[in-house]
């Protein structure tokens, strides 16, 4: 037999064999299996729960039951100034009732020193700075003496002070009124009974105003109080970082303003 009509016999075969595997419906065989990856599980994080305010607290309010509530807090990052369950078992019941004394976020642990006991000290001495005096001044409701009724606690003030000059008022044959300011950037601890903004309220709710004056101020606002009526002008809220006030008499500088027959003038302090 000749060697080109064996090659033709030995395609043929070989075509037919592999019509036959596709015709038979026979699949390929599978790949080989991979390796599946091994899941690794993070280690457990101990945690404790941890009393925390359930909504905002701001500075004089009394805690209610509903601004408390347990919160699950990792354990490594619990101070030891939060209140833990596990510790005090009683916490929430024995915080209701206390009155804020630094604010509060929702959300933030609660913390004991930051608190003030209604049956403990007064919360106006609690929030005083250490040789600092809380001094009430008249103020007019009506807003007339306090920058339309728009200076609330925590807000920084000038004091002015106006009387009538008698030496001017007599040698003028006049009524001549004097206006000077005697203390700068005060902070106002209290307007009447209030010492925060409740709900929104922006207007002067008393008739006094306190203020955070050290003991030679003191002095100063009391004997203006004697000898003529004291303003309160309202300050920017940048001033809040300024430092501490002095006594505007104590410092020997400007003047003071007279008014007559309604013109306001300049003049040295004697």
């Amino acid at each position: 037999m000749k060697s080109s009509r064996l090659l033709l016999i030995s395609v043929a075969v070989v075509t037919g064999a592999g019509a036959f595997i596709v015709m038979s419906g026979r699949e390929p065989p599978p790949p080989p299996p991979s390796v599946q990856p091994v899941a690794v599980q993070a280690p457990a994080v101990e945690t404790v729960e941890v009393l925390v305010a359930a909504a905002e607290l701001p500075m004089g309010q009394t805690v209610k039951p509903p601004d408390l509530r347990w919160q699950t807090w990792p354990k490594s990052a619990a101070g030891d100034g939060f209140l833990q369950r596990a510790a005090v078992p009683g916490a929430l019941e024995d915080t209701v009732g206390s009155i804020v004394r630094s604010p509060f976020l929702s959300g933030e642990p609660i913390r004991r020193e930051k608190l003030i006991k209604a049956n403990g000290s007064g919360f106006l001495s609690a929030i005083l700075p250490s040789g600092m005096r809380a001094v009430a001044i008249s103020i007019d409701a009506r807003g007339s003496n306090t920058a339309g009724g728009f200076i609330l606690p925590n807000d920084r003030v000038d004091v002015l002070r106006t009387s009538r000059d008698e030496d001017a008022s007599r040698a003028g044959g006049g009524d001549v009124q004097t206006a000077e300011t005697i203390l700068t950037n005060i902070r106002v601890l209290a307007v009447g009974q209030t010492v925060q903004e409740r709900n929104g309220e922006r207007v002067v709710t008393g008739d006094t105003a306190t203020l955070e004056l050290t003991p030679v101020q003191a002095e100063a606002v009391t004997l203006a109080q004697k000898v003529g009526q004291l303003s309160l002008a309202l300050r920017s809220l940048a001033d809040a970082g300024q430092p501490a006030p002095q006594v505007a008499e104590a410092q020997g500088e400007g003047g003071v303003t007279v008014v007559r027959y309604g013109v306001a003038k300049q003049t040295p302090r004697r």
